[in-house]
Parts: C-alpha cells; sequence; structure tokens
C-alpha cells in the first residue's frame, strides 16, 4: 500500500512539474522578454546547448550513411563550382569573406575548414542535404541530386588543404558557361509519369517556398493569402482557374506556370520533374 502512494504520490509531482514547466515556456513566450534581434548574441549556455544538440543530432541520423570515394576525377571541381555558386555566401573560403547575408545571421554559419576536419563525410553530407533548423542552413535534397551534394561534400573536406592561392586558381580555372546539375535531364526526353510519393511532396512543397504564399494544410507556417490557399485541391475542377485539374497539368503548372499562363503572379520555381509528381501526389490528398 505505502509503495503504491509513493507511486502515486511521485506521479502527481512529476505531472505537476511538467505542467508548470509548460505555463513557464508560454509565459516566457509570450512576454516578448527574449530579444530576437540577429544583432544579439546567443548566451554561452544558450550557444552550447544549441550546438551540442545540433552535433549530436546530425551524428544519430548520419550513422548509416556510407560515403562512396571522393576522389573520382571532376568530383571536387564539380563540388567546388557549387560551393563558391551557393555556400561562400555564407561560409566563406580560403582568403574569402563570407557575403553581408552570412555575416549578419545568428548564430554565425561556421567557417567550414574546421567543420571538415572534425565532421565525417557522412555528417557533412547529412547537412547538406537536410539541412539545419533555425540556423539559416537551408536544405538542398530538391536542388541537387546525390552525385552532386557528394561532389559538395568533396570539396567541403578539402578545404583544409587549401590556400587562398590554390583557391583564386580554381576560381580562374571554372568554364566560362555554368556547369550544370546533375539534377538538369532534358525535359523533352524525360519519361512523364504522374505517380508520386505524397510524402515526400510535403517536404519538397515546403523547400520549394510554397506556403510563403499558400496556406496549405499539413504545412506549418504563416498566414498568407498571396495565392490561393490550397485546402480541397484534390477536388477542384481547375487548376488556377485555367486548366483542368488533371495530373498532367497540375504537372505542367508546376513546372512551368509562366508558360501555361504568361500573365500569373506564380512564379517559375524551377521544379524538378521527380519533385513535381511528388508534390502532385501530395496536392491530390487536399481533400
Amino acid at each position: 500500500m505505502k509503495t503504491k502512494r509513493f507511486l502515486l504520490h511521485a506521479a502527481l509531482v512529476l505531472a505537476a512539474l511538467i505542467v508548470a514547466m509548460v505555463a513557464g515556456a508560454l509565459l516566457f513566450a509570450y512576454s516578448g522578454v527574449y530579444n530576437v534581434s540577429a544583432l544579439k548574441q546567443h548566451t554561452q549556455p544558450v550557444f552550447w546547448l544549441l550546438d551540442t544538440a545540433m552535433g549530436q543530432s546530425i551524428q544519430q541520423r548520419a550513422e548509416e550513411i556510407r560515403a562512396p570515394p571522393l576522389s573520382a576525377p571532376g568530383l571536387i571541381e564539380r563540388g567546388f563550382y557549387h560551393y563558391r555558386e551557393r555556400c561562400v555566401q555564407c561560409h566563406g573560403a580560403p582568403g574569402v569573406a563570407p557575403h553581408d547575408i552570412g555575416k549578419g545571421l545568428i548564430p554565425l554559419p561556421a567557417n567550414l575548414v574546421g567543420t571538415a576536419r572534425e565532421w565525417t563525410s557522412a555528417d557533412i553530407y547529412w547537412a547538406v542535404k537536410y539541412g539545419i533548423k533555425m540556423t539559416g542552413m537551408p536544405a538542398w535534397e530538391f536542388i541537387f541530386e546525390e552525385e552532386d551534394l557528394w561532389a559538395i561534400v568533396a570539396f567541403v573536406k578539402q578545404l583544409p588543404r587549401l590556400s587562398p592561392r590554390e583557391y583564386q586558381a580554381m576560381e580562374r580555372a571554372l568554364p566560362n558557361k555554368p556547369m550544370r546539375q546533375a539534377v538538369k535531364r532534358d525535359r523533352e526526353e524525360a519519361e512523364r509519369r504522374v505517380d508520386g510519393d505524397p510524402k515526400r511532396g510535403r517536404l519538397a512543397i515546403q523547400k520549394y517556398a510554397c506556403s510563403t504564399c499558400h496556406t496549405i494544410p499539413g504545412i506549418v507556417g504563416p498566414d498568407v493569402d498571396v495565392g490561393p490557399p490550397l485546402r480541397g485541391m484534390g477536388k477542384r475542377n481547375y487548376i488556377a482557374g485555367v486548366l483542368p485539374n488533371t495530373p498532367e497539368n497540375m504537372l505542367r503548372w508546376l513546372e512551368d506556370p509562366q508558360e501555361v499562363d504568361p500573365p500569373t503572379a506564380m512564379p517559375d520555381l524551377d521544379v524538378k520533374e521527380d519533385d513535381a509528381r511528388d508534390i502532385a501526389a501530395y496536392l491530390y490528398t487536399l481533400e
């Protein structure tokens, strides 16, 4: 009997503590006392907590990833091109400072020389592919195919061995025309399939920033009305009021809306064919 009373008392105390913690967190959030200005640095304990949580999270999720050989001809050069186009703005490079946008972020993006020394190739790949919440680090999964993701990893792992002069030499050696990503398949020749993965489509629709203009069921974001809400998209007769709502037309609209309707405010987001199929599959679940 005493044991049961003790366990009941312990459970009530634990429940009270949880309620108090939740109430305290809500009070803290609604009080506005926390300064969210990017000019205000995190305190050292907060920075340590966030940095440790990030590192442990990435290591745990990257454990099963097996890096391919990163010495294939041209792989480092391809990774350098993508790094210069997409990464140097925040992380800088040997002898190259981050751009203003990178210098204005809190926490400041890491200099990747140290990251390349301390992180495994799998860790770097995971961070590049999936991004990191609340740091400004985007997820590149829906921009690059595997070949390009690993090319970026291959280049990052070379950073500790690159001098500023060698980095500049690599810049001078870049081809005059843009280097095509592995993802840029010829859409005229690509097989047009309309089946897709709605679960992945839910991720893709978020990463293509669709929620900045539309309210979308299942996607957390601001309450916006720039574009029409997408609730009930699966039951609508028309897409954007101009196309019969068929899977084939949905793909056309997602991949090149301005070709379908030149005056539309819907921008061309350069949606890849596979991503368009997945997004379409998700939209058709919205009934």
